[in-house]
């Protein structure tokens, strides 16, 4: 059987990258005549992707761009992110310890985001966590992405995982319909990017801290869905 495998989302979930991408923001847009919009909400639109981001950004201030401007403002926001990529994003605390823990355990790691696939890699290189997942899979490493549970299956085998004894950790309702639809427990943070509160999500676990994320409670998200899928069998 495979180990047990703990698949993460990205920003919002391992890594404070609103520092960065908001920073990215402020420097694309005045450079294409829009504005800075300060609302801090902004960072709610983290978590799609970068097209996604500067299109809820413009929204905000009520503007709508046609699409070889968006294009336009897409690849100069890729090409300046790319470049500052970790100056002020951080992994959240408690993460290290929280890998350390579950691959002691014997478990494997794994990273499902929007983010692409080469700047998600590139940003774990930065934050020296890069080589502790078995696969890093990005919105552009398939055909589909999130909340398409097909991303989240491919992400489990390209880790050599099992889709019975995966659960995922996310930070936003993309996350947790993403895990509802494959079937997989899911664990919700509430220190993340989402316009409404996880608790609010219901997801299988809620935590405030990775302090709280012990091996004990995946073995029981584990075990809850293993039951589960005995019910629904018979």
């Amino acid at each position: 059987m495979a180990p047990s495998l703990l698949v993460f989302d990205l920003d919002g979930t391992l890594a404070d990258s609103a520092p960065d991408l908001l920073a990215t923001l402020d420097v694309i847009l005045p450079r294409h005549g829009f504005a800075i919009d300060p609302d801090a909400s902004l960072r709610n639109g983290i978590g799609h992707g970068a097209r996604y981001l500067i299109e809820y950004a413009l929204k905000q201030q009520e503007i709508t761009v046609d699409a070889a401007t968006l294009d336009m403002l897409f690849r100069d926001f890729l090409e300046y992110y790319e470049a500052n990529i970790s100056v002020g994003t951080r992994l959240y605390p408690g993460t290290l310890a929280l890998l350390d823990r579950f691959a002691a355990a014997g478990w494997s790691l794994a990273v499902c985001t929007n983010k692409p696939e080469r700047l998600s890699r590139l940003l774990l290189s930065d934050l020296g966590v890069a080589e502790r997942f078995a696969a890093i899979c990005g919105g552009d490493t398939f055909r589909h992405r999130k909340p398409d549970p097909a991303h989240l299956f491919d992400t489990i085998a390209a880790a050599s995982g099992g889709r019975d004894n995966a659960v995922m950790v996310g930070d936003s309702r993309t996350d947790i319909d993403t895990a509802r639809g494959a079937g997989i427990p899911f664990v919700g943070v509430t220190f993340g990017y989402t316009p409404v509160p996880m608790a609010e999500l219901r997801p299988d676990l809620l935590l405030d801290s990775y302090d709280a994320l012990s091996i004990e409670a995946g073995a029981r998200l584990l075990a809850s869905k293993a039951a589960a899928d005995v019910v629904r069998a018979s």
